[in-house]
């Protein structure tokens, strides 16, 4: 297939950009900066803007070209501070990255067979008791009404276009995320849970992410919305003891949730609070996990 890829030079991309290469797919990759990969048309746009995706314009013309599309694109949660200037940048980067992109394939001559667009398990608030699945309803939090504006706009594609959305948990690889910022801590043996260490980690390992999305590019079989995430959530506590094992390190040493408050203001929430979200429709449709234990994910992220 010929695919348009938006947000895809990062974590997640990493992998997956080599991994639909050698499925034999053409790619065109999206990126703010200018950047070059082996095998990969690249194109610097910023699709958040909307004369990114005005009629003649290299986006536009790639769109049209483009048989699937990924978008991944939005900028990092738990990283800044959630003043009112990032929490727009969240906003822009997602809901109106995603609504410029459907009205442009709504506009499209030839729009494409599929589009898979990125929400997150956030969608569903936090809790420490609560079980979520695919059916359940959003959150009234920041992050909870976020993702569901960025589902909304995705949700606007036309019928004619195949629509897969999925709800992203804690993608687990060692070279960048949770786990890439976690790994050198505990393997200095400092490592520990963060917080009260009873709060949900509904994670996935990268290599299944990259899996998921492959093969709903190809599957006609898979459409709507997905919960991302391996069938076994954990607690954070069990996640830094499972994680000190892998590494043969202590990890006892906890991490008071208010010196992440002053490094992240409200953004430490998505670290100090969670969900427990379950997979019921990748499970139901037999979807083959690489890692749905912790420890496989582990040992697939330690090796890579």
């Amino acid at each position: 297939m010929r695919l348009l890829l938006l947000g895809c030079t990062g974590l997640v991309g990493r992998e997956l950009v080599p991994q639909l290469l050698a499925a034999g797919h053409t790619l065109t990759v999206v990126s703010r900066q200018q950047r070059q990969l082996a095998g990969v048309t690249c194109l610097q746009a910023d699709p958040s803007r909307s004369e990114s995706w005005a009629a003649g314009s290299a986006l536009q013309q790639a769109l049209a070209q483009a048989e699937g599309v990924v978008n991944l694109a939005g900028e990092p949660i738990a990283e800044k501070r959630w003043t009112t200037a990032h929490l727009e940048v969240l906003r822009r980067s997602r809901i109106d990255t995603t609504r410029h992109l459907v009205a442009a394939i709504n506009a499209s001559p030839t729009p494409p067979q599929v589009l898979l667009s990125a929400s997150a398990v956030g969608f569903y608030g936090t809790s420490e008791t609560a079980s979520f699945n695919e059916d359940s309803p959003a959150g009234t939090d920041v992050l909870g009404k976020l993702c569901s504006q960025w589902e909304a706009a995705a949700e606007e594609v036309n019928p004619g276009t195949r629509l897969v959305i999925t709800r992203i948990g804690i993608v687990l690889a060692a070279d960048g995320g949770a786990l890439g910022k976690m790994l050198p801590i505990f393997r200095a043996g400092f490592g520990g849970p963060i917080g009260s260490g009873q709060q949900w980690m509904s994670w996935i390992a990268r290599a299944d992410l990259c899996g998921l999305i492959a093969a709903a590019l190809t599957d006609a079989s898979l459409q709507g919305t997905y919960n991302a995430t391996a069938p076994n959530p954990v607690s954070m506590r069990e996640f830094c003891s499972e994680l000190g094992r892998a590494l043969r390190r202590p990890s006892l040493l906890p991490v008071p949730g208010a010196v992440l408050k002053l490094l992240l203001g409200d953004g430490a929430e998505v670290v100090l609070q969670g969900q427990q979200v379950l997979p019921q429709k990748l499970q139901a449709q037999q979807f083959a996990f690489q890692a749905p234990q912790l420890d496989q994910a582990f040992e697939l992220s330690l090796k890579s």
